[in-house]
């Protein structure tokens, strides 16, 4: 058990590195980028992400969770993947291309016609890495893969800040992103070592599918209804609202969503070598829970306190509109790491009828909330993601109760201690906003004594996670 919680530590070690060194540089090469682009060019390239986020799904079909859950893997199934990845992707790129003056219309942008057509190939250039990339994931091996990713979004971040000082405006963004998958591929091929043969075996495919394609109608319920808000938006309201829109959807989910996916797909192939002993299981869920929140609650509350002078310092005061947006996100997106670690030890368990049984019922729910706030405005829109969420925590939990027995209750017990002590900061946080109007001082103000706060009443309180931290040992 010992060797297992090491792996896990290292795991969780080394793919945070693979996501923060990639996405942290992202960011920052992303927000200069904004800073010389408009919301509208935004706004374009986030009306192609439903389209471009289905057929992605369909790729994947589920089969790299299913590669990643079985207990052994023979070449024939990686083989037999890889090819589906690159038919299935060949295809709906195809579709993609017909379909594109449709899409065009349907938004009353002509440019969208060309920018989909040339966007689109990205399917086929990610289909050709997505095995190798599950390849190093079911051998722990997140060190290469943090080399590739970085080494690509440096690359094609520096190309993009060159394009935009060129004016190219809403092909910056399609270049840049090419450049990225383009880059990211090779290098993945190179560090896996891996090549495929030559066959498609039915049996593998079969004996995959059957795990797998749940797990695909799961993930098109939840790929429809994220992007869905960027279809709605674009349809309903101007390009530059929508720009505003993905921007804040950007900021707010940039610590959760990459903290909380660090740590799914580190421990998620050693929970599935582990999924036969229960307790063992259940006792690392809780741990990694309590670990994921006691870093994202804080980062997220400080986030939606800081949100206007960091929005003022990093992308200047076009962007201001994005502030409430990102406040109110930031609450939403706050709850990740319960929702993901939760979906993620139904599919340890192979419980991929439940994931899609709870998918259905909150993508229901989900719908009618949508529906319901689109009669408003974006902000109303971005209240009703905080009602989801709970929802979804809610549903989701129920269904892991059935399949491991860990209540609701027994999550919220675990992690209030870590809600109340992030509120704490957040307040504090605010104070130091309120002493000054200066934008410097009420970033690096905030940041410091929010911290100072949650650090000393964590060692005051004798929090097991911030002891976890001090003594983490590679």
């Amino acid at each position: 058990m010992t060797a297992i919680k090491n792996q896990a530590s290292q795991s969780v070690f080394w793919s945070a590195i693979e996501r923060f060194s990639t996405q942290g540089v992202q960011f920052v090469l992303g927000m200069i980028v904004a800073r010389l682009l408009l919301p509208s060019d935004y706004g374009i390239i986030a009306m192609l992400s439903i389209f471009m986020a289905i057929a992605q799904t369909f790729i994947d079909g589920g089969f790299i969770n299913a590669l990643i859950q079985k207990k052994q893997c023979s070449q024939q199934d990686y083989s037999t993947v890889f090819f589906f990845n690159i038919f299935m992707s060949i295809i709906l790129y195809g579709i993609i291309y017909l379909c594109a003056p449709w899409i065009a219309t349907f938004y009353e942008e002509e440019l969208l016609t060309q920018v989909i057509r040339v966007f689109g190939i990205t399917l086929i250039i990610n289909a050709l890495g997505i095995v190798q990339q599950a390849k190093l994931t079911i051998e722990l091996n997140f060190k290469q893969q943090a080399l590739a990713s970085f080494i690509a979004v440096l690359i094609s971040g520096i190309s993009g800040i060159l394009l935009a000082y060129q004016g190219l405006g809403v092909w910056t963004l399609v270049v840049q992103t090419l450049t990225n998958n383009i880059l990211r591929v090779i290098l993945l091929w190179i560090f896996s070592r891996w090549k495929p043969l030559y066959c498609f075996s039915r049996d593998s495919f079969t004996t995959m599918f059957s795990f797998g394609s749940r797990l695909l109608l799961s993930s098109l319920l939840h790929t429809i209804y994220t992007n869905l808000y960027s279809l709605v938006i674009g349809k309903k309201f101007t390009p530059v609202e929508l720009g505003f829109y993905n921007r804040a959807t950007t900021i707010a989910q940039f610590p959760s969503n990459n903290l909380a996916s660090v740590i799914v797909r580190a421990i998620y192939p050693i929970q599935c070598r582990m999924q036969d002993d229960t307790p063992a299981l259940k006792e690392l869920f809780i741990k990694y829970l309590r670990m994921a929140c006691y870093i994202i609650f804080p980062l997220m509350i400080t986030l939606c306190v800081l949100a206007e002078p960091l929005v003022k310092i990093l992308l200047t005061e076009k962007w201001l509109p994005v502030v409430p947006l990102i406040q109110i996100l930031c609450i939403a997106y706050m709850w990740d790491p319960v929702m993901k670690i939760n979906n993620s030890l139904l599919n340890v368990k192979g419980r991929s009828d439940y994931f899609l049984y709870a998918e259905i019922i909150k993508k229901a729910i989900a719908l009618t909330i949508l529906i319901i706030t689109l009669q408003f405005n974006i902000r109303i829109m971005c209240f009703g993601l905080i009602l989801y969420a709970f929802t979804d925590m809610l549903i989701i939990s129920l269904y892991v109760r059935k399949t491991i027995g860990i209540t609701i209750k027994q999550q919220v017990k675990a992690l209030f201690p870590i809600l109340i002590l992030s509120v704490i900061s957040g307040v504090v946080s605010y104070l130091t906003v309120m002493v000054t109007s200066n934008s410097w001082f009420q970033l690096t103000g905030g940041i410091i004594t929010g911290n100072l706060i949650y650090l000393f009443f964590s060692y005051y309180f004798n929090f097991h996670e911030l002891k976890l931290l001090l003594h983490f040992k590679l």
